[in-house]
């Protein structure tokens, strides 16, 4: 009887504690589904400066790339590291093509994309979006004794041979809109996008400001051309312009605590706040990048 009694006491016990160690991941990490073990697993190409970067060190709060010797930056990861302090989660970087991150997240093998996405319909059709985390702004990039460079609206630009980074708003309706382009394949990073203008290949490029703004600082050579609010910008409905020029973390469909999570830190922070972090992320971006 008394080792029966024994059995039973260690059973409420052994349930006891059970129950409290699921009442404390469950407080710690918000009951959130895929975060039990507190690890926030995140993915961008870590080669889209001054959104994200791969370092060889951990300089300026790099953090490490997942099964690689390398380090990942930049503004995502600034972001990524504050919405991982205020919800005491650890930080896991995975480097994917720019692609693959959609899928990634729809598989369930990340918990979000932070790589400088922007909060489009289509893709809204494929995840849930938190966010924005940045407001940007679409430019065009080209060479300081370009032709171009003296452009005061996109019909300044007809004709030119220009670029994108594939997949992107960019590419597949921005430069469209320009009379008479030559618009060549699409970039498969934003690295090789700035690489062809760089080098001649294309007489400009389009992408977002933030990613302008990393460009000229790393290539003193590049100008860059803002039609924002002027009749000569790329024309789209005001909800189609929004979409675009607001960039959102991707996490997978019904993910509402996580985008809840995500958002309670994100509120906390003002366009300022976002554009002052974005300003130092450019500053510390590598040269080249």
């Amino acid at each position: 009887m008394k080792k029966i009694f024994a059995l039973v006491l260690a059973a409420c016990l052994l349930l006891a504690l059970t129950a409290c160690s699921g009442s404390k991941t469950a407080s710690n990490e918000g009951g959130i589904p895929g975060l039990e073990d507190g690890v926030f697993t995140v993915s961008m190409e870590c080669a889209y400066a001054p959104y994200n970067w791969t370092q060889t060190d951990d300089a300026n709060g790099a953090v490490p790339i997942k099964d690689s010797n390398e380090y990942a930056n930049g503004y995502d990861i600034m972001i990524a590291k504050k919405i991982c302090e205020a919800n005491g989660w650890e930080l896991e970087v995975v480097r994917s093509d720019w692609d693959s991150l959609v899928p990634a997240v729809q598989a369930g093998t990340i918990d979000a994309a932070i790589a400088g996405q922007s909060m489009t319909a289509d893709r809204a059709e494929q995840v849930d979006f938190a966010g924005p985390y940045f407001y940007a702004t679409i430019v065009c990039v080209t060479k300081a004794d370009s032709p171009y460079a003296n452009a005061t609206s996109i019909a300044d630009l007809a004709g030119g041979k220009c670029t994108a980074q594939i997949a992107t708003i960019w590419y597949d309706q921005c430069l469209p809109q320009i009379q008479g382009a030559q618009i060549q394949t699409a970039s498969e990073t934003a690295p090789a996008m700035l690489m062809a203008l760089e080098t001649d290949t294309v007489d400009f490029i389009c992408t977002d400001m933030p990613t302008a703004q990393g460009a000229v600082a790393a290539y003193p050579d590049m100008k860059i051309l803002d039609f924002s609010g002027t009749d000569g910008d790329f024309q789209f409905s005001e909800e189609v312009r929004a979409e675009n020029v607001n960039i959102g973390i991707s996490v997978k469909k019904g993910s509402t605590a996580l985008v809840d999570a995500i958002n309670s830190v994100l509120a906390t922070m003002t366009a300022d706040d976002f554009n002052k972090l974005m300003a130092e992320a450019i500053a510390i971006q590598p040269v080249g990048e």
